[in-house]
Order: C-alpha cells, then structure tokens, then sequence
C-alpha cells in the first residue's frame, strides 16, 4: 500500500475562519465559515477534507475521506508506472578488443540506449598497454561514432589512471 506523504487535514482539524467549499456532487458552494461546512458535511454523512491547503481561503471539499485517500494513492501508483529511472550501464573494453567482441558490446550499449539507460564506458589498460593509449583513443573514438545517432557524450573521454572513461546518455 501507498501512504500518502503529506498530511491531510479532515474535519475538526481544519483550522481557519472559512473556506472555499466543493459540494458533494462537485459543485462550488463558494467561500463559507468553517462551521456551516462542517454541517454540510455531516447533513452528507461525508467527511470535510482539505484539499488545496496553500489556495487563499483553503479549498475543502465535502468527500468520503477513504474514497480520497484511496483515489490519491492511485494516482500515484499511476505517475510512478510512467516514470522510468534511468539507470548507469557500464561497458568495459580493453585496447585489443577483437572486431566481432567489439560488435557485441556496440549492440548491446545500442539496446541500453534504447531503454533510455545511460552507459557508462570503461577502456582498461594492463601492464605495458598504457604505452599505447592511442590503440585505446582509437577505440573510444570508433564507439562514439557508431553511437552519436543514438546518444549524446555527457562526459568527455578521460584518461584516470589506467582507464579512460566517457559517459553517453540517450538522445
């Protein structure tokens, strides 16, 4: 279950001199002292819940309060089903990947993008390979090419330590 993060003042805990009230059948009934309110709500059996406490008066509205809350945590299940967390993928390659290994990875980091995921690239050199950085620029530059339809470089190429690291994001 749900639970509504801010709090939601009903009936007696409304404090102000009057409010802007919303009928039953969700007609305005307009500005009204607290107290004719509260009658008109209990006349309904329904509960007095405040529904735009910033607006000047406060909006209230006569409602069953289970049905609002129930309606409120809908809509939220609803936005956070419509919302996509965009994740970090991380792809790792060293300086003499091999063409068809090469392929694989592209696919795959094409596929993330599709996903609207982020990737993260990653080129390690071992040992004496840092005496060839350029076998490795040639390499990240290559990837940037085959995916500039797709993404965009958030994160320049940058050498740190023994790994030069990019970021592309989804265009």
């Amino acid at each position: 279950m749900v639970k509504i993060k801010k709090f939601i003042r009903v009936n007696e805990r409304i404090r102000v001199p009057e409010v802007r009230l919303i009928g039953a059948d969700g007609g305005q009934l307009g500005v009204v002292p607290i107290q004719k309110a509260l009658e008109l709500a209990d006349q309904h059996g329904l509960d007095l819940v405040e529904v735009a406490p910033t607006a000047n008066p406060p909006v209230c509205r006569i409602i069953d309060f289970s049905k609002f809350k129930y309606d409120q945590e809908k809509k939220e299940r609803e936005a956070k089903k419509h919302q996509h967390q965009g994740r970090l993928k991380e792809i790792r390659f060293k300086p003499n990947i091999d063409e068809h290994d090469y392929q694989v990875k592209l696919k795959q980091a094409l596929n993330f993008l599709q996903k609207k995921d982020k990737i993260k690239i990653n080129l390690f050199f071992r040992g004496r390979q840092m005496e060839h950085q350029d076998l490795g620029r040639k390499i990240i530059d290559r990837f940037i090419l085959d995916t500039q339809k797709e993404a965009n470089l958030e994160k320049e190429p940058a050498l740190e330590g023994r790994v030069i690291s990019l970021v592309l994001a989804p265009k």
